[in-house]
């Protein structure tokens, strides 16, 4: 049997990077000890979340990836624990910028780099600003360890609301996938809530791809932007296995049934009846 556990944390950050990073480590001890094999940090926990302005300033916190403090950190952690820690962080490549993930194994060392695909620009979220487009396609990993085999595919804050994203990394292989995020409230319309659609549209991935799914947000208050939570896990029946909400700081835990999934999602056939030939206006730019 192939049972993997897996863990999400919920936070919030400051201006004091050493202090998050910290944070964030104590939380990844606390789920090892929970029996958590694979631990997802939300998106750029060096700090607070910066794109909400546009501060070239903010340029001086990027870092080429063997540099990055938060990298650093989490490869320390994953030997130590033998864990798997998807890192998100701000990478500096030359001229360029990027919102990336470093896939960290429990041996300590980078299994590879993935480069944020979908970049969001609005009130509260200028990160066309920062990050060039992601030039790395969309990335798995394949893993091994006393749970077995899979193959864990990894998606960045906005490429979770494309369906488009999760499609492309079950055919390239992935058995979870796995999304840190950073988002909150909506400056532009203070009424409007997206937690719910949010959390809708990833459940909808579960479901549509019978994949079970890993979702990790911070929590707290930036600049008067707040930053709702609401963190889960949940099957691939797109049901929740655990959750938080807008303000509890911690660790999800949860064991997934990889066997089991993979016979639900043969039972649906959803990709047996794939019509790829019909698809061509999918990638049409118009």
């Amino acid at each position: 049997m192939t049972k993997l556990t897996v863990a999400a944390l919920q936070l919030a950050f400051t201006e004091d990077t050493q202090r998050n990073i910290a944070n964030v480590s104590d939380l990844v001890r606390e789920a090892a000890g929970k029996g958590a094999q694979v631990v997802l940090p939300p998106e750029l926990f060096q700090g607070p979340y910066f794109c909400r302005t546009q501060n070239e300033n903010n340029f001086a916190t990027a870092r080429v990836m063997a540099e990055h403090p938060s990298v650093i950190a989490m490869q320390k952690l994953a030997d130590e624990l033998n864990l798997w820690i998807p890192t998100s962080y701000f990478e500096l490549d030359g001229h360029h910028h990027y919102n990336s993930l470093a896939m960290i194994g429990p041996d300590g060392k980078i299994a590879g780099n993935y480069r944020k695909s979908h970049i969001p620009d609005g009130p509260g979220y200028q990160e066309k600003f920062y990050f060039r487009p992601g030039n790395t396609g969309f990335k798995v990993w394949p893993v091994a360890g006393d749970f077995g085999a899979t193959t864990l595919g990894v998606g960045i804050c906005w490429d979770q609301w494309y369906p488009e994203v999760a499609r492309s990394m079950m055919l390239m292989g992935a058995q979870i996938l796995f999304y840190p995020t950073a988002i909150g409230t909506e400056p532009h319309d203070p009424d409007l809530d997206t937690s719910r659609l949010w959390r809708r549209a990833m459940i909808g991935h579960a479901v549509s791809n019978v994949v079970p799914i890993v979702a990790a947000n911070r929590i707290g208050t930036e600049g008067g932007q707040r930053f709702y939570g609401h963190s889960f896990i949940c099957d691939e029946r797109g049901d929740l296995l655990a959750e938080f909400g807008a303000d509890e700081t911690g660790v999800l835990v949860a064991e997934l049934d990889l066997d089991l999934a993979r016979k639900h999602r043969a039972a649906f056939g959803f990709f047996r009846d794939r019509r790829p030939e019909l698809y061509g206006r999918l990638v049409e730019d118009r």
